[in-house]
């Protein structure tokens, strides 16, 4: 059994079953991938996939378990590689995130300039993508870490913190009979046809849980998972928009918005990493810059204890910050 042969199998599952595919992304040949997996399966005695004729159709219930073992040990080899770069130089690598179009646009701006200023030979890569893709990257080893609101308690395997508490805005047009309210209520907003974020993005389910604790049932006529597309559908009257408080910093021409802090329960982001994970001296600082509660030494004591709850119970009494 040869590393190089895991690593074809785990990048195959990766890249739909598609040898040819998989083989550009390595800058190989597709004979060779196919030659190594039989020569691996032919070593084990199970087939890895199924097949019909030439193509890999599937996974077979052997090979799930497979796989699952042999990303761990690429994981693990990658942090071998991790370490040697650390002690031979501190300040040089990569680091990779997964996240939302919020995060991304509003968020995170600020902190990636002051990260590449302080770490100019650190090649920094952003996947945008839904709370679910995100934490899956996480998951799988794809990137580094995963910031978003929304899916990451899904995944066991990921090493969660929380960083800042976020509410949310109102935005109508100019004019709006909204803007006339003195103090907004669910009931007020439920009015009107609703244009938010898709279910899974953002903090959608702080939303929905609101209006249902009130036996509301707003009408939502569109949704996307990108604030500025809702600011635009709401620009042209399709309903009230309800967006991330962050994503109003910037009001767009013939928009007012409104705070709604007081109708929903504040959502919180965190940020994720695949337990096992090496993280080098710069990633700590990229984490704290983002997250100044999360030291290296709090980070050190969530990656010690063992379960979801001991995590929690860690930040359980840490006022987050209010974005």
């Amino acid at each position: 059994m040869k590393l190089q042969q895991l690593r074809y199998i785990w990048e195959v599952s990766k890249h739909d079953l598609n040898v040819s595919v998989t083989a550009q992304s390595l800058y190989t040949s597709q004979p060779g991938i196919s030659k190594q997996i039989r020569l691996l399966e032919d070593e084990l005695g199970v087939e890895v996939f199924s097949r019909s004729g030439k193509h890999l159709t599937r996974v077979t219930p052997a090979g799930e378990v497979i796989l699952k073992i042999a990303g761990e040990i690429l994981s693990k080899v990658e942090s071998i590689k991790q370490v040697a770069l650390e002690f031979s130089d501190e300040e040089k690598g990569s680091l990779s995130l997964a996240t939302t179009h919020t995060q991304a646009r509003y968020a995170l701006p600020p902190i990636i300039k002051e990260f590449i200023d302080s770490y100019p030979d650190v090649s920094l890569h952003m996947h945008q993508g839904t709370p679910i893709q995100i934490s899956e990257m996480a998951a799988d080893g794809t990137v580094d870490f995963a910031i978003a609101t929304e899916a990451l308690d899904l995944f066991s395997d990921l090493i969660m913190m929380p960083c800042y508490k976020w509410n949310r805005s109102i935005v109508v047009p100019e004019g709006h009979p909204l803007t006339q309210v003195s103090e907004l209520t669910l009931e007020d907003v439920a009015r009107y046809p609703i244009v938010t974020y898709v279910f899974g993005f953002t903090g959608r389910s702080k939303l929905d849980d609101a209006f249902l604790s009130r036996g509301l049932s707003p009408k939502v006529v569109f949704t996307a998972a990108d604030a500025d597309v809702i600011k635009t559908y709401v620009r042209l009257g399709l309903g009230v928009g309800i967006v991330a408080k962050m994503a109003c910093d910037e009001v767009a021409e013939g928009l007012v918005t409104l705070d709604a802090s007081h109708l929903f329960e504040p959502s919180i982001t965190k940020i994720g990493f695949r337990k096992g994970t090496f993280i080098r001296g710069y990633m700590y600082e990229f984490i704290e810059t983002f997250a100044p509660h999360l030291t290296r030494e709090v980070i050190e004591e969530a990656i010690s204890r063992g379960t979801r709850e001991e995590i929690d119970e860690l930040f359980n009494h840490i006022e987050l910050p209010t974005y």
